[in-house]
This record gives C-alpha cells, sequence and structure tokens, in this order.
C-alpha cells in the first residue's frame, strides 16, 4: 500500500464582490446572533422576576409570623454585673515548651 500525498491546486482568491458579501453576511449574522442572545437575556430576567415575585408573595404570611415571634422572644437588655470578682481584663500569652509540643 502507497501512500500520496498530493497537493491540492491553489484557489483564486475572491473577487471583490465576494469580499463584499462575505462581509455583509458576517455582520447579518453578527447583528442576528446579537439580537437572539438580548431577547434571550430579556426572557431571563422577566422569568427571574416572576419566580422572584412569586416566591416573596408565598412567604409573606411565613415572614410575617417570623417577625411577630422575634417581638415576643427578644429577651430584654439590661446591664449585667458580675456576680462576682473574679472577671480578670488583660492578656493571655502562652509560652510553649518545645519539649512538649510532641
Amino acid at each position: 500500500m502507497q501512500v500520496r500525498f498530493e497537493i491540492p491546486p491553489p484557489k483564486t482568491p475572491p473577487s471583490i464582490l465576494g469580499r463584499v458579501v462575505g462581509v455583509i453576511v458576517t455582520i447579518a449574522v453578527a447583528i442576528v446572533a446579537l439580537m437572539f442572545s438580548a431577547v434571550f437575556f430579556a426572557v431571563i430576567i422577566v422569568v427571574g422576576l416572576i419566580a422572584w415575585g412569586y416566591l416573596w408573595w408565598k412567604t409573606r404570611e411565613v415572614r410575617k409570623q417570623m417577625r411577630e415571634f422575634a417581638a415576643q422572644n427578644q429577651p430584654v437588655m439590661r446591664e449585667q454585673s458580675a456576680s462576682n470578682d473574679e472577671v480578670y481584663e488583660g492578656e493571655v500569652i502562652r509560652v510553649v515548651d518545645p519539649k512538649d509540643e510532641k
């Protein structure tokens, strides 16, 4: 079996009319792609807003109950003093002996 590698004949470069048509087709495809992407993102935003509004509407009663529960169970803030004098303020420095690390 013998493999042959043939070099294809060189193509003639496109004419000026072919280049103009190619540029026009490329611009048209880009514009259509931008239009579809804009519509796609607009649909995504609208669907997201509808879903958010639906969830907000369906959870309004639960949020109301949570606010009422929090208002009923809020601790009364009052100044508390220490029950004894064993409260110390300051810094702690921990010295670790290298022999004790293992």
